[in-house]
């Protein structure tokens, strides 16, 4: 499974930016996709997470503000950031569980989200 993931960027409090993540390879193996991230001098941190049968799960810290919605015809979740603060500025790590032998969990490459005024 490779994944490619696009979309940071610079944006002004208030604002929204939408991440990509883009899934290749075995994909038929993928259970779970999401997104992590980390700011500098903290730990990485669950963001959102979509089950292969559609089941979400959010950070607290960003329920209500943000949502993982997927195309299946692309196989790409997004992230879609609204109302973002300065506490939200981390790299962004799209992630995919896979249950193929062995089960295993692949990343992309990290993008940087930076919330400033």
């Amino acid at each position: 499974v490779q994944l490619q993931a696009s979309g940071g960027g610079l944006v002004q409090p208030g604002g929204s930016l939408r991440l990509s993540c883009a899934a290749s390879g075995s994909i038929f193996s993928i259970t779970v996709m999401g997104w992590y991230r980390q700011a500098p001098g903290n730990q990485r941190e669950l963001v959102a997470a979509i089950t292969s049968g559609g089941s979400t799960n959010y950070a607290d810290s960003v329920k209500d503000r943000f949502t993982i919605p997927r195309d299946n015809a692309k196989n790409t979740v997004y992230l879609q950031m609204n109302s973002l603060k300065p506490e939200d500025t981390a790299d962004y790590y799209c992630y995919a569980d896979s249950n193929g032998s062995p089960p295993w969990t692949y990343w992309g490459k990290g993008t940087q989200v930076t919330v400033s005024s």
